[in-house]
């Protein structure tokens, strides 16, 4: 079975200050499984956060997701599981209305797992990885 790996631009990049680009890929594709990497509130064209709001914040998360996923040859529901990393257990009950928003057409809700965790980037909010399916053809 082959492994390949998906980039777009539809969804910001990852790199250090300094140029060099981060070690990994936007997500890999094995067989009909699409496994993304964490990706947060960056605008995919400049990499800079896009808003100090919150929901904002979780909004552009959740495109900047399923750019990735579109990319793989998944889509919004074939979405299987998402890892949340929230900078403030404050924030969880405004995380979830938008999350809700952003699933409420598709058939199910994700599998997913939240977690309060430090930042790795000044005034990011919010990460989300997930795992997904290819669409079936």
């Amino acid at each position: 079975m082959t492994i390949r790996s998906v980039s777009t631009q539809g969804a910001p990049t990852v790199g250090f200050s300094n140029g060099t680009k981060a070690p990994l890929s936007q997500a890999v594709v094995h067989g009909s499984t699409i496994y993304c990497s964490g990706t947060g509130p960056l605008d995919p064209r400049t990499r800079t956060v896009v808003s100090d709001d919150f929901e904002a914040q979780v909004e552009q998360t959740l495109r900047n997701l399923l750019a990735v996923v579109e990319a793989a040859g998944g889509a919004k529901e074939t979405i299987l599981k998402c890892n949340v990393y929230l900078r403030s257990a404050d924030a969880f009950p405004a995380f979830n209305a938008v999350y809700r928003r952003f699933f409420e057409e598709v058939p199910h809700f994700p599998a997913r797992t939240t977690v309060i965790a430090q930042a790795h980037r000044a005034g990011v909010l919010v990460e989300i990885d997930c795992v997904a399916a290819v669409v079936a053809e």
